[in-house]
């Protein structure tokens, strides 16, 4: 499995609810070292830099990432919120936030693990109170169980990203084409 961290979902609160991958089959933890998860926090751009992050901070994020998750999917599926995914991730967003400041080469934004976490904690819950509600799709191929914001025309998008799952999923059903062709012919 591809170790790099992925933003192909629309929203860093959806990004990071995708980084543990295949959750129906393979299930690949992002986050499997400190080193990991302050990666995605610079990459995903919530923040500039963080101080490094120690294990209890992965976990921490870990069960952040699972609450957000399941309200996610909840909110997609029309169904109510769980209490305790509720509280995960409100005690996460109520801890101060990363805050940006303005250096003489512009904005820049250091944090630390917790005010990262706070930062898409906070965000998260801004998604799933905010008009992009509707617009959240899970991708189209079995094996991917990320959810993107679909912001496409007549909404039409079936795949979290044409490279990661579009291309692969389309490149499947091409090869079963072909195969079954001659089949078909010949019968």
């Amino acid at each position: 499995m591809n170790l790099d961290h992925v933003f192909v979902c629309g929203h860093p609160a959806l990004d990071f609810a995708a980084t543990l991958r295949a959750r129906r089959s393979l299930r690949f933890e992002m986050f499997a070292a400190p080193d990991r998860l302050d990666a995605w926090y610079v990459e995903s751009k919530i923040v500039d830099s963080v101080a490094p992050s120690r294990p209890s901070d992965v976990e921490r994020a870990k069960a952040v990432r699972e609450a957000v998750y399941e309200l996610i999917t909840a909110r997609r599926l029309g169904e109510p919120f769980g209490d305790r995914a509720l509280e995960v991730l409100n005690a996460a967003a109520r801890k101060p936030a990363a805050a940006p400041q303005l250096t003489r080469a512009g904005r820049r934004t250091d944090a630390t693990s917790q005010e990262a976490l706070s930062t898409v904690a906070r965000q998260a819950v801004e998604l799933l109170s905010g008009p992009d509600v509707p617009l959240l799709k899970e991708c189209g191929n079995p094996e991917c169980t990320r959810v993107y914001i679909d912001r496409s025309r007549g909404m039409r998008r079936h795949w979290c990203g044409m490279e990661s799952c579009g291309n692969k999923i389309k490149a499947a059903a091409y090869r079963a084409r072909k195969k079954s062709a001659p089949a078909t012919a010949a019968g």
